[in-house]
């Protein structure tokens, strides 16, 4: 059973990990103390190279899923934590957890949810500051799930005017979305020509205005993402 309370990390400290290239682990969800990881490589998901298969494509065209943006950041963050098969504790602590869901409360990390009717069954969170979205966790119970709301992200960070998409540590998974790895000297470089004034919009701000008045959202997701930036 987990403490009904957690110390969270100073936001102003996340936001300095972050703007310097560092995040924040745990070695399980009872873990009190936080670790600082700055990888040796890092991954990214260039902006104009995310990979749409034609599976993907298939689904949001038929609005499979109902995406949105910010409407369940605790249940996503809760759900990317839950014990896994191949992963049966978590790095995301209830410390960790609570400084994300302040994060959040004060608009710097968001979370983008997959709905099939009211059930959620797919998302991921992270922070977002200036032109850069730090991705933290994804989680997916149905085919596709966590795929569509990382295809929703990024349609949005395009919109918005947002430049890095960071995703920390490179998998088989992300690299068949279409993420690089590089060195982290050269993700820092990225970082800082990203920490440059704000995005043209907030992520949420972004993701509603791209998707307003759309008689098919997610064919609209699919369309934006086969266009040239």
């Amino acid at each position: 059973m987990h403490a009904p309370t957690a110390q969270v990390i100073a936001p102003e400290m996340l936001l300095l990990a972050y703007r310097s290239g560092i995040f924040p682990m745990a070695d399980s969800r009872e873990d009190e103390e936080v670790f600082w990881v700055e990888p040796k490589m890092r991954a990214i998901i260039p902006l104009d190279g995310f990979h749409l298969a034609k599976s993907l494509r298939k689904a949001l065209r038929q609005d499979r899923f109902r995406i949105t943006c910010n409407h369940a950041f605790s249940a996503v963050v809760e759900a990317c934590a839950a014990p896994r098969a191949d992963h049966p504790d978590s790095w995301i602590s209830e410390r960790i957890a609570a400084s994300y869901r302040l994060l959040h409360r004060l608009g710097h990390a968001h979370s983008i949810e997959c709905w099939q009717g009211e059930e959620l069954v797919g998302g991921l969170y992270g922070v977002g500051f200036d032109r850069v979205f730090c991705g933290e966790s994804m989680f997916s119970r149905v085919t596709d799930a966590s795929k569509a709301a990382l295809a929703g992200l990024v349609a949005a960070m395009r919109h918005g005017g947002a430049e890095l998409l960071d995703c920390q540590f490179m998998t088989d998974h992300l690299a068949s979305l279409g993420a690089v790895e590089m060195p982290q000297a050269d993700y820092l470089v990225l970082l800082a020509e990203a920490c440059r004034d704000g995005a043209e919009m907030p992520l949420p701000e972004a993701f509603y205005s791209l998707l307003a008045g759309a008689d098919s959202p997610g064919k609209l997701i699919a369309q934006s993402l086969t266009q040239t930036s």
